[in-house]
Parts: structure tokens; sequence; C-alpha cells
């Protein structure tokens, strides 16, 4: 999404830049950021989109979730990618795919904020997404008995 559409999409949902709560604030961001997952985040473009100041932004961000903006988007972006990789189910798909779609570029630096957040590789979340699903499947244990009466 470029520049000028976001601006276009932001004037028809604000009231002015002075009646914006954070919370407010911080939803328009999120929702202009992840409208367009396949390209890079640019931090000083949303800012520019929602004409406030990147330290506007990043303040907001703060009081809401703790977190710069820029952080706590990529996170969102890590969970959607995530979701992408684990609804995969048989497709012919590549880590690399999905995460360019997202906007990941570097992948060595994706992959490692991917380990750190889900505690696997995004390989292995593919990879088990892909795997015969054993639903429902349940290992008795010695000693008892599934089912009916003897």
């Amino acid at each position: 999404m470029t520049i000028h559409c976001w601006i276009g999409s932001v004037a028809e949902m604000s009231g002015g830049p002075a009646s914006r709560s954070c919370r407010d604030l911080v939803d328009r961001a999120k929702a202009l950021a992840l409208a367009e997952p396949d390209e890079p985040l640019h931090i000083a473009a949303l800012c520019c989109a929602l004409a406030v100041s990147e330290r506007t932004l990043r303040k907001a961000f703060h009081k809401i979730y703790g977190l710069p903006p820029h952080r706590h988007l990529r996170l969102l972006r890590l969970a959607q990618v995530r979701g992408a990789l684990l609804a995969a189910d048989g497709q012919v798909v590549t880590v690399t795919e999905i995460a360019t779609g997202f906007g990941f570029v570097e992948l060595g630096r994706f992959s490692v904020e991917y380990r750190k957040m889900f505690g696997e590789s995004p390989s292995k979340t593919l990879q088990r997404s892909s795997s015969p699903k054993r639903c429902n499947q349940v290992t008795p244990r010695p000693g008892h008995f599934m089912g009916g009466g003897i």
C-alpha cells in the first residue's frame, strides 16, 4: 500500500489529530500496518499517514503495550506467519514464500525471532502442519481397559 493510499484511508477514518486517544492511534496504526502484510514496515511512512510524529506513535505504543511500534507490529506479523504456516496443511509452499509474503525480507533475522517467540523453527512449524494428523487417537495405558465391559 502506498503512502498516498494510507493517507486517504486515514483521512476517511479520523476526526483530526487532536481528537485521538492513545488506543485509537494504536488501533489505526495496527490496521494500516497490517493492511498490506507483504510490504515491509516503515514507521516513518506510517507516522506520515497518521499525521503524527514518531515520538507520539512510540509513546502511544509504550502506553498501551509497553513496546515500541516497530517491535509490536513485527510480533503481530510473526503471529500471522505462524498462522499461515500452520494453515498450509499439505500445500506446496515454503517458509520463504510465507515469510516474504508478510514483509520479512531478512530471513535469518526472521528465523531467529520466530524461534524465540514460538520455541521452534518456522520450518518445524510448517513440517508439523503437513504431517498426518492423529486426532482423537488415545493410547491406553497398561492396565486400563477402553470401551465396554468384560
